[in-house]
């Protein structure tokens, strides 16, 4: 069975991919610009902040000597970022002699912040004029959001009937993980089981990922998604901002982005606003940062079972993916691991390790502290059923049989073994089975024997 992953990247990677001519087009906003700050490893943070105020190369022999001789691992890690996201730029003059020097919309624009300081993208509507959610009212408006959102990949029925997904977000799931089938309709791909069990912020990045890939199809540049959704992390959280100071692609975007939850859509009698959750305001933040990772909820047994002390219907559907639901009460989920269960999951694409992470990532806090958080005899369990899948390997084969003679079943044998074709043989009944793109080549070779 092929182990197919999916690599979700931070705004960095995304940023450090695009074109030389779309990352100038960026570094002309200031809010890029500190963001690319915000978002460097300490050491190449400490070398922009070294540069800042000069405006001649500097010899990377000068740049070794920053840093202890323990630290050349980091330099060279620090300065290869800077060069990926064209922070530096490097030259080599005749005596092959290699500088580095600042590039300089980065460099003009991170002064301008240092001198005069950061400016908001734009300012906050006043708290009286506008109806204000709590922080905490936003932060379960949030993940509502995003649950819902979620279901509508697993099953639309499951979904509330209230929340309507844009056509533009679906399309991001179809992409790479739901197919559509006419019978059946759309169903989850690999790819979106896999999705279901990773967390949630790569499973946030790998939808942001698609959306802006899906950008260009829509006529949008990427770079003015990108340039948004970094803006957006300038933003206060909870505090609301008129929609009308955004153009008419970034007011596209920010309903897009409501359905994930990310904002908070109100209208008002004249005017309306947009209210920014957590979500969006660290988008700038690396994916190795787990401070908004939500408290774990399951209990694993020696015995098989699960216990998840949970009322969300997406982790009642994300556990059925793997495991057989017993019974559920309004706030406990009880289901339990087979072999049929894993079987089904291991048929769609989830691997034994995707499994077993799903399980130690989201562990209820009186277990995290256990190790192991799984038991060790579930974990094996797991892995031996998964590899009971692999023994077997399919493939497309031929029987000859009937033979004529010896001599020309052991030419059959030959010729195939020649061609590595050979899958299996039996000399007393004279029958052997072939590849089968081995097969009109044998069968050539047995009509020249006759």
């Amino acid at each position: 069975m092929p182990e197919v992953r999916i690599i979700a990247k931070n705004f960095i990677d995304m940023v450090a991919s695009l074109p030389a001519v779309k990352l100038d087009m960026l570094y002309a906003n200031p809010f890029i610009c500190e963001a690319i700050l915000r978002s460097l490893p300490p050491l190449a943070k400490k070398y922009v902040l070294q540069m800042l105020y000069i405006d001649v190369p500097v010899p990377a022999k000068s740049m070794e000597e920053w840093v202890l001789p323990a630290g050349l691992s980091k330099h060279r890690v620090a300065i290869d970022r800077l060069i990926q996201l064209r922070v530096l730029a490097e030259t080599v003059d005749r005596k092959k002699e290699t500088s580095y020097e600042m590039n300089k919309q980065i460099q003009i624009n991170l002064q301008k912040q240092l001198i005069y300081g950061g400016v908001l993208p734009r300012e906050p509507m006043l708290s009286s004029a506008v109806r204000l959610p709590s922080l905490e009212e936003l932060e379960i408006y949030a993940l509502e959001q995003w649950e819902c959102f979620l279901l509508h990949l697993i099953s639309s029925n499951q979904a509330e009937k209230l929340t309507n997904v844009s056509s533009s977000m679906m399309k991001v799931f179809q992409r790479g993980l739901l197919s559509q089938r006419e019978k059946e309709g759309s169903r989850l791909t690999e790819y979106g089981f896999q999705f279901l069990l990773m967390d949630t912020n790569a499973q946030l990045w790998y939808i942001i990922r698609e959306y802006i890939a899906n950008t260009e199809e829509r006529g949008v540049d990427a770079a003015t998604i990108i340039s948004f959704l970094l803006e957006l992390s300038f933003h206060e959280t909870g505090q609301a901002y008129n929609i009308s100071t955004l153009n008419e692609v970034q007011k596209s975007i920010i309903k897009d982005l409501a359905d994930l939850g990310l904002v908070k859509l109100q209208q008002g009698r004249k005017e309306s606003w947009f209210i920014p959750t957590k979500l969006a305001t660290t988008l700038s933040v690396s994916l190795s940062d787990t401070s908004t990772r939500k408290q774990g909820f399951v209990v694993v047994e020696t015995n098989f079972r699960l216990y998840a002390y949970s009322t969300s219907k997406l982790h009642c559907e994300i556990l059925r993916l793997f495991a057989r639901i017993e019974y559920q009460l309004p706030n406990l989920i009880v289901a339990a691991i087979n072999k049929e269960s894993l079987h089904n999951a291991f048929e769609n694409g989830i691997t034994a390790e995707q499994i077993i992470s799903f399980l130690q990532q989201n562990a209820h806090p009186r277990v995290a502290e256990k190790l192991p958080v799984v038991p060790e005899n579930v974990t094996d369990q797991v892995r031996l059923w998964e590899s009971d899948l692999n023994r077997v390997e399919m493939s497309p084969a031929q029987l000859y049989d009937e033979f004529p003679s010896k001599d020309m079943f052991e030419s059959a044998c030959d010729f195939a073994r020649e061609y590595g074709a050979l899958l299996w043989e039996d000399s007393k009944k004279m029958q052997l089975v072939v590849k089968t793109e081995l097969h009109n080549d044998l069968r050539e070779h047995l009509r020249r024997q006759k």
